[in-house]
């Protein structure tokens, strides 16, 4: 006799994305079995998203279970990957059957755009919504975007605009709804990252070094300076702003928002000069665009220059889930 829980599985995962050649075993037993293809690697990689934590509580399912996926493919994206297999695990505070038929449309929407399979999971009942997704992606051998890999001279260029999302949180903890086109645009941009893989993966064999901005755009600039040990010099007046963000921030607020709030799930990327050319070409062919705000240099230590050549300095470089 199956159980409440392999029920929920088997109408609302089981089916609900790719079904790929490589997947020798799938959802349904212990484990499952998948067949990595000669000259590549595999990139693991796995976010965890809390309901009051990383969205709000009122946030649409479908909304969540995009985004739940949308990071993991984010983090395909930074390190080169293609992804190819998931699992999920679901902490839920009652068995809600509409609540998880929209999750599972919203997860399923992103997981068939990228040809990907869910392969596995688990189930459990909880006080706190919780939502974990484990990702795989497969590497070319020597392809992949490391941390560690950026180099003098290399050019820093970011995809999308900035600080759309972290506008919106703003939104959200100061309890405001979105009322206008531009504060629409601004939480469409919270709850429904854009993962840039194709563009990514498009870029292949010129890019250093990369990482997604999760966490805000100097905290994980910091993490590639410290793993290459180089430094930066940005140029906050050549930080990409959506019209909707600059319409919805005041006179008065400076660029704390677009240097140090997470959550847009663009990439950071460095690129040799030699190469900007080319980049600048293939991402024409994209919407979210290519722009470059600094280079990496010898000297160690992230500057920020602003449109008068003058540093800013910041307390804060980004969200810290344990600051308190």
């Amino acid at each position: 006799m199956s159980s409440p829980e392999f029920n929920l599985i088997e109408k609302f995962f089981t089916h609900a994305t790719a079904e790929r050649d490589d997947v020798t075993l799938g959802i349904g037993d212990d484990a499952a079995i998948v067949d990595v293809p000669s000259g590549h690697s595999l990139a693991i990689a796995v976010d965890t998203l809390i309901s009051s934590v990383h969205f709000p509580k009122e946030t649409a399912p479908e909304a969540i279970g995009y985004k739940a996926l949308a990071v993991n493919l984010s983090d395909m994206a930074a390190m080169g990957a293609k992804p190819a297999w998931a699992t999920l695990a679901l902490t839920l505070p009652d068995n809600d059957s509409l609540w998880l038929k929209k999750f599972s449309q919203g997860f399923s929407e992103l997981a068939h755009q990228f040809g990907l399979q869910l392969i596995g999971g688990d189930t459990t009942r909880g006080s706190v919504l919780s939502i974990t997704v484990q990702i795989f992606g497969l590497i070319k051998n020597n392809q992949g975007y490391l941390r560690s890999a950026a180099q003098p001279g290399d050019l820093i260029y970011v995809t999308g605009t900035l600080g759309d999302a972290g506008l919106a949180l703003k939104h959200w903890q100061a309890e405001l709804k979105p009322t206008t086109s531009d504060t629409q645009f601004l939480r469409q941009r919270l709850d429904y990252p854009k993962p840039r893989v194709t563009e990514a993966l498009a870029l292949q064999g010129l890019v250093h070094a990369a990482i997604d901005i999760s966490d805000g755009l100097l905290a994980d600039l910091s993490h590639i300076l410290d793993q290459s040990q180089v430094g930066a010099t940005l140029h906050t007046d050549k930080l990409p702003l959506s019209p909707p963000f600059k319409s919805s921030i005041s006179k008065t607020d400076d660029l704390t928002v677009p240097l140090t709030a997470g959550d847009d799930y663009e990439l950071i990327l460095t690129i040799p000069q030699i190469h900007q050319n080319r980049a600048q070409h293939i991402m024409n062919s994209f919407e979210c665009g290519l722009t470059c705000i600094g280079n990496i240099e010898k000297q160690s230590g992230l500057r920020c220059i602003n449109s008068n050549n003058q540093t800013i300095n910041l307390k804060q470089h980004g969200f810290d889930h344990f600051e308190t």
